[in-house]
């Protein structure tokens, strides 16, 4: 039975958390009749305490799905701009036809309800162009919600008044109106499984969730370094990618000094991987925080405070290049510098310079 399912994709930008409560009531009412599995995951990476958990999409996992439950704040009668440059990127499926014949829903926190239906409707437009077929909600649940407070019914879709203050939102009804959704979407997914043609694409999760390969392997990125001159943390050029960073750590240069002098090759490995993190950083800021668009790790270059007589420099870079491929996979193996240096400004142990592919 657990493989005749349908896989329903629960695809939600949310801001502060109320797009989310929504899209949990969603993935509930998608499971209840045991017909299909809710997946949810967001279009960009948050910060949000609530968020920072969920895993990010891919444009390319879409058509892996056999219905998708979109969610998103709404911005001034219109979708969130981080569900616009989400959709913006799915041009390669349109032109495929991806996801023609895939159904689709839509749910949305609507702040104070104002602009909500025409925001759905923009929503709905955006889907429409794929050819996706569009679930709607009817009245669904309306003859039993609490008609006394403002609710976020809509025959479109199931919203949430977030900013009004009159009681808990998602109210209970609301809450109750996305589950009746949830469950009747699925049933159209369970119906159509299989019915529309799509172009598959093969992918694995894990392989492309980098912010759970980060956390599966306890790889935590620091904040951006602030640059300590008249520069930039990086520079993008085309569809390359340059970054240097040195061993910075909480605004302290980490083991700093030279090897053989100050600090031994144990203490320079550390200060290097240190500074890769940095890269990694600079680099999850330079594609937005969707390290899916890192195509390739052209070439690092590693530059060690030495003394003269050093020559044992591509060991300690080994901990640098073992960490992209970590990462990475295959996209993190790398045309290799090393050398060594007589000083390094701020008195760094090291310097690593990175140029990297992104889509």
């Amino acid at each position: 039975m657990a493989q005749n399912k349908a896989k329903v994709l629960v695809l939600i930008h949310s801001d502060n958390g109320g797009t989310y409560e929504l899209a949990k009531e969603i993935a509930k009412g998608i499971e209840s009749d045991n017909n299909a599995t809710a997946i949810i995951k967001q279009v960009k990476e948050s910060q949000n305490q609530k968020l920072k958990n969920i895993p990010v999409a891919t444009v390319d996992e879409l058509p892996a799905y056999d219905g998708i439950a979109f969610g998103s704040p709404v911005y001034f009668g219109n979708i969130s701009t981080g569900m616009s440059e989400f959709l913006s990127k799915t041009v390669n499926l349109w032109t495929n036809h991806s996801l023609e014949g895939m159904p689709a829903t839509v749910f949305m926190s609507a702040g104070s309800g104002a602009g909500k239906e025409l925001a759905l409707q923009a929503f709905w437009n955006s889907l429409a162009v794929h050819g996706m077929v569009l679930v709607s909600n009817g009245i669904r649940g309306n003859e039993k919600i609490d008609k006394s407070i403002p609710q976020g019914n809509t025959v479109l879709g199931t919203t949430t008044m977030a900013s009004l203050k009159d009681v808990e939102r998602p109210t209970k009804d609301e809450r109750i109106l996305a589950q009746l959704q949830g469950k009747n979407f699925a049933k159209i997914a369970f119906a159509l499984k299989g019915t529309f043609n799509r172009k598959e694409v093969a992918f694995n999760e894990k392989s492309t969730d980098f912010n759970q390969i980060l956390k599966e392997k306890n790889i935590i990125l620091p904040q951006v370094p602030k640059p300590a001159g008249n520069y930039k943390p990086f520079v993008r050029t085309g569809n390359l990618i340059f970054i240097n960073q040195v061993a910075s750590k909480d605004g302290k240069i980490f083991n700093p000094g030279k090897l053989g002098v100050e600090v031994n090759e144990q203490q320079v490995k550390e200060a290097t991987k240190v500074t890769m993190l940095n890269v990694l950083s600079v680099l999850n800021e330079a594609v937005g925080g969707d390290l899916s668009k890192v195509k390739q790790c052209v070439q690092l270059t590693g530059i060690f405070n030495t003394k003269d007589d050093y020559t044992n420099h591509a060991v300690l870079m080994n901990t640098a290049s073992d960490l992209i491929v970590e990462v990475f996979g295959e996209k993190g193996k790398h045309a290799r510098a090393t050398l060594g240096a007589s000083s390094i400004p701020v008195n760094s142990s090291v310097e690593i310079q990175a140029i990297f592919e992104v889509e």
